[in-house]
């Protein structure tokens, strides 16, 4: 008899950021992410130049616990997420820990997006969500192996949700997300109103 096995899986952790520890004020972190950005004159040089639409602290700022004790509480509910996940993948880090490599604002106005991208450096990354109004992008996933698909057909729009070539996750607010950094993932065109407010981190082995 013949058997289909599914192989090679790519595991999406998506829960409750509050759900394994003390809540971490939702209100509160917003006011904290926008008057980061409003102080940040490198970031928002950074994003200028660059063209980058809305504001980063992604290269501006490496002590955001230091800065707001919030972002600290963060952190400390987010070790507790990616410990989950990484028991979940069954790491073997022979006795290492997964840390805390980088920690940074997004925040994405009206009609930005963020390019499609991985986190080349880093074991498990993810974000968390501040402001998600009505029409605020999704996140999109790619299937990693498609530049290896050149002579495959494309799936039906009715295909299993484990065949679809991309996956959009719409988190809500408190929600965090992780994935492993090698996977390939972009914000598209943010319909609302109103900006798109997250955090994204990434973890390192060691």
């Amino acid at each position: 008899m013949a058997t289909i096995e599914s192989l090679f899986v790519t595991r999406l952790y998506h829960a409750p950021l509050n759900e394994l520890g003390e809540p971490v004020d939702a209100s509160e972190l917003e006011a904290s992410c926008l008057s980061i950005a409003a102080d940040d004159e490198a970031g928002q040089q950074w994003c200028e130049e660059n063209g980058y639409p809305g504001y980063t602290s992604y290269a501006s700022l490496t002590d955001l616990p230091w800065r707001f004790p919030i972002f600290a509480d963060l952190v400390e509910l987010l070790d507790r997420h990616v410990a989950a996940f990484a028991e979940d993948l069954e790491f073997d880090l022979d006795g290492r820990e997964l840390r805390l490599e980088d920690l940074w604002i997004n925040i994405l106005p009206p009609g930005g997006t963020h390019a499609s991208h991985i986190h080349p450096h880093s074991v498990i990354s993810g974000t968390t969500y501040v402001a998600m109004p009505e029409g605020a992008s999704a996140l999109k996933l790619e299937d990693p192996r498609s530049a290896r698909m050149m002579a495959a057909p494309t799936r039906r729009k009715t295909a299993r949700r484990e065949l679809q070539p991309f996956i959009y996750m719409a988190p809500k607010v408190g929600d965090v997300l992780l994935w492993e950094s090698w996977l390939r993932h972009e914000v598209p065109l943010n319909m609302a109103e109103e900006e798109r407010i997250s955090v994204s981190f990434n973890y390192a082995w060691g």
